[in-house]
């Protein structure tokens, strides 16, 4: 509690919880963060908590965690423990952690709250940057990282490229153009353009602001 009361007395935007697992740790924390947060003469509520999902459980019950504060409007999911609960071999391809990734970020979506991707732990910034731009297909917008050189790789691979951002446009302005002729829907490159997926371009240019 010493430690804790010191960390929120610096107003830290969150207290990150290693190994999350149950709702009834985030319930405590909430607590003990809310008791320190007064003491500090800090509003209640301010500081957020990020559970980190490293464990079976944890990516398991992500949505009993999420539920069981206010403070929690993201997860974080682990790697390397998360290997080591599961007894699997780590490899650069990550597929060990494939079913991990695509529950993870079902279930974090289904709570409300933003996934965070693991870090890519090998050392090459290619590898990162490829991991990255999976994740994103998965519906990942964050990635966390152990590198501070993976960071400009990863950045460029979770932003839309210049083609992207023009392909999102060209989806979009099919689409407003034959609503506007009182069609439901626009065939772009074989694709039939649905609401779906005109919202999916808007959020893409939404993210570039």
């Amino acid at each position: 509690m010493l430690d804790l009361r010191q960390v929120v007395a610096a107003s830290p935007d969150f207290v990150a919880y290693p190994k999350a697992s149950t709702g009834e740790q985030m319930r405590e924390l909430d607590l003990a963060i809310a008791t320190a947060e007064l003491e500090s003469g800090l509003d209640v509520g301010r500081i957020g908590i990020l559970p980190v999902c490293e464990t079976a459980l944890g990516v398991l019950g992500v949505r009993e965690i999420a539920a069981a504060s206010f403070r929690i409007r993201y997860a974080l999911l682990g790697a390397e423990d998360l290997a080591a609960d599961l007894m699997a071999e780590r490899s650069r391809e990550g597929v060990e952690l494939d079913y991990a990734r695509r529950r993870f970020v079902l279930d974090c979506r289904a709570a409300g709250i933003e996934p965070i991707d693991a870090p890519y732990t090998f050392s090459d910034a290619d590898g990162a940057a490829q991991e990255a731009h999976y994740a994103r297909r998965l519906g990942y917008r964050a990635k966390s990282l152990v590198r501070p050189d993976h960071a400009t790789p990863v950045l460029a691979a979770l932003v839309p490229s210049e083609s992207e951002i023009a392909h999102a446009r060209r989806l979009i302005e099919a689409f407003e153009a034959a609503r506007a002729r009182g069609e439901e829907r626009a065939l772009v490159d074989g694709l039939w353009i649905e609401v779906p997926t005109y919202l999916n371009a808007k959020r893409t240019l939404r993210s570039l602001r």
